[in-house]
């Protein structure tokens, strides 16, 4: 028995026992509008969160908050000396989203149009899990920004339009190589990646991304023009990730189907005999798909459906 862990699995595992579940998100989906949704959730850990929360963004967010605050806590219980590698990986795709949302700020302030998709909302409090974040919030341009990614652990970050591609892309491999056991996920992230620069929004490629994407999924795809050909381009496993998505719009199937993998991957660690880091893995990642499936059922309330296509596509 790894006894230096014992303390950190059994938090691990404790934390885990709080999520709402997937039946009690199906329940949630099934609520008459996002107000009704926000109050059952009134007593669970995502409570504190979604205090003051009013529209879906705002409600939704607070499930990512959530998130981020299971994993410095996770951080705080590892035990004396050891690597926080895996949590600050984990926690990585946060401040992602905080250098996305700088940036439209700066081009705001520039004079200049946010790129599509980009997030002005306010920053992710990483604590002691920020890798270059402290340094690169002190950018004043969108110039000066770009100089610090590229001296920073992120690299260069190449045309602007490009950033949130190439950070998920950085963040993928980081992922991956901080614990072997998440690399089938990374590789669906990069194939959902690429899938999505290629078939939907159409903005393709750089050389950067490409020698990213690499490692996971190999370089054959860059010239995939259909699902056909881009599953075709990948290694068998890769290609499995496309097998049931029949139109480029259906790629948040693979998405939600990805969700339910890491899930069913998390509770496996979880039951691992030893206490160690695969625990506090298995945690990690049931809590990220908790989140996922309470953000889902948040969506479905707001909308009125009284189901969830998402959830039910995972069901």
């Amino acid at each position: 028995m790894r006894a230096d862990w014992v303390a950190a699995s059994v938090r691990a595992r404790s934390m885990a026992q709080r999520r709402v579940g997937a039946g009690a998100c199906r329940e949630l989906s099934a609520l008459p509008d996002l107000t009704a949704a926000v109050e059952a959730l009134e007593g669970s850990v995502y409570a504190d969160q979604l205090s003051g929360a009013r529209t879906l963004g705002s409600s939704q967010q607070a499930t990512r908050r959530t998130v981020l605050w299971q994993l410095r806590v996770l951080a705080g219980w590892l035990p004396a000396g050891q690597d926080t590698q895996l949590v600050r990986a984990a926690a990585a795709r946060f401040e992602a989203d905080n250098i996305v949302a700088l940036a439209a700020a700066l081009q705001r302030n520039s004079g200049l149009e946010p790129e599509p998709g980009s997030d002005s909302a306010s920053e992710y409090d990483l604590g002691g899990l920020a890798t270059a974040w402290p340094r690169l919030r002190t950018a004043d341009s969108p110039e000066s920004l770009q100089v610090m990614l590229a001296a920073s652990p992120w690299g260069d970050p190449g045309p602007a339009p490009a950033l949130p591609d190439m950070l998920t892309a950085v963040w993928l491999r980081r992922l991956a190589s901080a614990a072997p056991a998440t690399r089938p996920w990374a590789v669906v992230g990069a194939v959902l990646l690429a899938a999505r620069l290629l078939l939907v929004t159409g903005t393709g490629t750089t050389d950067r991304l490409v020698s990213l994407l690499r490692p996971l999924i190999g370089t054959g795809w860059t010239e995939a023009a259909s699902l056909p050909e881009l599953t075709a381009s990948l290694s068998p496993a890769a290609g499995q990730v496309l097998a049931e998505v029949q139109e480029p719009q259906d790629l948040w199937r693979a998405e939600a189907r990805l969700a339910a993998q890491v899930e069913t991957d998390g509770f496996g660690l979880l039951r691992a005999g030893l206490p160690g880091p695969d625990v506090v893995l298995g945690a990690m990642a049931v809590l990220a798909a908790d989140a996922w499936r309470v953000r889902a059922a948040l969506a479905a309330a707001a909308a009125g459906t009284g189901r969830s296509e998402v959830l039910d596509a995972v069901a």
